[in-house]
């Protein structure tokens, strides 16, 4: 029989005896040298739901008389039916849980879809975003939310196979979806109404919606460039560019590192494609903005646009955002290349200018300031490591009263649990830790852990990213911490009834622009907030992955 020293680290029998820093030190130097251990299927899968992305965009085309075919594509890509169906066929797709933070890359094992599932099912469990609003609040779904979220599927089907899209069904669709999101905030996230929404609101209200829809283009890149002020962007890129099985290379796996044994900070190199990366997002809205004609400022612009969204799709990042991203490329050739001459001040419609202000300037740049109170969708900040988060440990196997939920999946360690052998489940389960754990807000974990699991072994606890308890207990996800913070606890206590000390949630906001600390709160699902306090930005630049130790600034509270 082999021996504790022979077997894997990540063997059960042995991972099961690691405290919290040995388990952080061994699974980030595990995830430097393969990531989160995607495998050549996993990549085949969302190749082939890409390619299916285009074909049915393109199959929907065939339905206005002259769209679709592939021998006169470059003649038809630039009508506005194409680029309508385009986006309305995008929103299906997102809604439905078929886009962003499906399969593999997304967090999901068996079934790799969830939302739909979900949103279909009366029972599941839901946020409201007015909680007492009478038919639409509550924390479970009822048959209003299923039949307005069915009727959502409906008339977007409806819209793309008309020849040329109506108004009574694009209105059908603002419809829906403004009552589908009433019944759960979700469904707006899930649909992209920060894009997709205001999108299908310039088709149906704007005097000229190409230039409605170049200013919400534009504000898309400008807010995701905004985002990336911040100190944890270049973690991001350390943690993405080695994440990217297309990296074979060990030593340039280590180079996105400083000390990547000891330390384990974004290096020189990260630190300068964090740059260039905050510059193209800058650079292509602040270049296109000024495109009135064909040239070289158009050109110049498009080239940013390329290497911007290039860059992402070649590091093949977990979440899955391949489709949203070919669909920016698109909008951006669509609306700059295909029509250069149109002005933006041509929008046409007062009441929607007042709206996408509103939209593209107001609740950005307040979710930036503010981030507790917006959405980081909403606020546009993509994929800039400053969101809000939460790490969920459940004492011994008080996770299964989840079971009492109806729910579309299981929590993905179980999902992994069916569908790997035992050490690659472990090795699956322990490298999204260090994902989170590498960034510089998940660095607060092992600061906080003390706080939340008071003197008991972190052994006896099970640790479960906010993230994938979302996808499960919500079944849509997609980095927004706001899904499974304080609401979502509650709705899952008054649903489970978690005895005190069973499940502790500890929740970190993101940072403030121009802020420099992050906001955290430690809650038992039965006694509620036991304590909050701020931890500064700067402390946990100097913190390592694995270091776990008690809080001792600007803390607030008694402990539980």
């Amino acid at each position: 029989m082999a021996t504790d020293h022979e077997l894997s680290p990540f063997a059960p029998q042995v991972w099961a005896n690691k405290d919290f820093t040995e388990r952080v030190r061994v699974a980030t130097h595990a995830y430097m040298s393969r990531g989160l251990g995607y495998r050549i299927r996993d990549y085949a899968f969302h190749a082939v739901k890409l390619a299916l992305f285009v074909v049915g965009w393109m199959l929907f085309c065939r339905l206005t008389p002259g769209l679709g075919t592939f021998s006169n594509f470059t003649q038809w890509i630039f009508k506005p039916t194409a680029f309508q169906k385009a986006l309305l066929w995008a929103s299906l797709v997102e809604v439905t849980g078929f886009g962003c933070m499906s399969g593999p890359l997304g967090l999901k094992v068996w079934p790799p879809f969830t939302a739909c599932l979900h949103f279909l099912r009366p029972g599941t469990t839901k946020l409201a975003p007015f909680p007492k609003l009478p038919l639409f609040g509550g924390t479970t779904r009822s048959l209003l939310d299923v039949a307005l979220y069915a009727g959502l599927l409906v008339a977007l089907f409806l819209c793309l196979v008309q020849a040329e899209i109506s108004n009574r069904y694009l209105l059908a669709v603002v419809i829906l979806f403004v009552l589908a999101g009433l019944g759960d905030k979700t469904i707006w996230l899930a649909g992209r109404v920060e894009q997709h929404f205001a999108m299908i609101l310039c088709f149906l209200f704007a005097g000229n919606w190409i230039a409605a829809t170049k200013w919400v283009q534009l504000a898309i890149w400008f807010w995701a460039g905004v985002s990336k002020l911040t100190p944890a962007f270049p973690y991001v890129v350390s943690i993405m560019a080695t994440n990217n099985s297309l990296m074979k290379n060990q030593a340039v796996r280590r180079r996105m590192f400083v000390n990547p044994l000891e330390e384990m900070g974004p290096s020189r190199v990260a630190r300068i494609m964090a740059f260039l990366g905050g510059f193209l997002e800058f650079a292509t809205p602040l270049t296109l903005l000024f495109v009135t004609r064909e040239g070289p400022v158009l050109y110049l612009g498009l080239t940013f646009a390329i290497l911007l969204h290039g860059f992402i799709l070649s590091n093949l990042p977990i979440a899955a955002v391949f489709e949203w991203n070919v669909l920016n490329l698109y909008a951006a050739f669509f609306l700059f290349a295909g029509y250069p001459e149109v002005s933006l001040f041509d929008v046409g419609s007062t009441p929607l200018a007042i709206y996408l202000a509103v939209a593209l300037v107001a609740l950005p740049l307040a979710g930036n300031l503010f981030p507790s109170w917006v959405s980081f969708l909403v606020s546009m900040r993509y994929y800039a490591g400053n969101w809000a988060w939460n790490a969920w440990l459940f004492h011994d196997n008080s996770y299964r009263k989840l079971d009492r939920l109806k729910r579309a999946a299981p929590l993905l360690f179980e999902q992994q649990q069916r569908a790997l052998p035992a050490d690659e489940a472990v090795r699956a389960d322990a490298t999204l830790l260090a994902f989170r754990a590498l960034h510089l807000q998940g660095r607060a974990l092992g600061k906080l852990l003390p706080q939340a699991i008071g003197q008991r072994p972190y052994q006896q606890f099970t640790y479960v990213d906010g993230e994938t308890v979302a996808g499960s207990v919500l079944g849509w996800n997609f980095g927004e911490g706001h899904l499974a913070d304080e609401r979502l606890l509650a709705a899952i206590q008054e649903q489970c009834g978690f005895e005190e000390g069973e499940l502790r949630v500890i929740c970190v906001e993101a940072q403030p622009l121009f802020g420099s600390t992050l906001h955290w709160r430690v809650n038992d699902a039965c006694r509620g907030r036991l304590n909050e306090g701020y931890l500064p930005i700067r402390e946990l630049a100097s913190r390592k992955p694995w270091d776990c130790g008690p809080v001792a600034v600007n803390d607030r509270g008694t402990n539980g």
